[in-house]
């Protein structure tokens, strides 16, 4: 049976929680910041797969210098592109977090709730970053001034990139105060 007590400092912690959602929220969604440095890490982890596997498979191949109508479309930067984005889409759907936001303790969080769906990654990973890529990456600054860090692509998708650490928090937050 709750006590007077337990009530009164639940309605003071849900009361504390409403008011101070907007504070809470720049403390549990990542940052520019660590979401820089997080994809300057999957940069290099993309980068180390291209050279350890895609350039002598191509040269392998004999497709080193093989390319379409201008350079633009060789096969290695068709190879270096499709690495790119599937790397961005399989890490997100099957671990919700690239290699670069698992060291920082990052994750890509739904705005809708439960799993992230193919229509969110396809929007979040391909989509807005090529979008953000096209024009010159001015779009990611958009994340040190959004309310949930958002860039362009967690826009399109409703997505967000969260602090693992502050899950639970986050969670009772977008819950009903009554129920906090």
């Amino acid at each position: 049976m709750e006590t007077t007590e337990q009530h009164h400092t639940g309605g003071l912690l849900s009361s504390i929680v409403t008011k101070q959602k907007d504070d809470l929220q720049k403390l549990i969604y990542a940052g520019f910041g660590s979401r820089f440095l997080a994809y300057i890490i999957d940069l290099i982890v993309i980068w180390s797969v291209n050279t350890i596997v895609t350039r002598p498979l191509l040269r392998l191949l004999g497709l080193e210098g093989a390319q379409l109508w201008i350079p633009m479309f060789s096969a290695a930067n068709i190879m270096t592109t499709v690495i790119f984005f599937l790397y961005f889409i399989l890490m997100t759907k099957f671990f919700r977090a690239t290699l670069g936001k698992m060291i920082l303790g990052l994750s890509v969080e739904s705005l809708k709730g439960g799993q992230l769906t193919n229509s969110q990654l396809i929007f979040r990973e391909c989509i807005g970053r090529y979008i953000s890529m096209a024009l010159a990456g001015l779009p990611y600054l958009v994340v040190a001034f959004t309310k949930r860090h958002q860039g362009i692509h967690d826009l399109f998708a409703d997505t967000s990139v969260i602090k693992d650490k502050f899950k639970h928090l986050n969670e009772t937050m977008e819950k009903k105060p009554e129920t906090i």
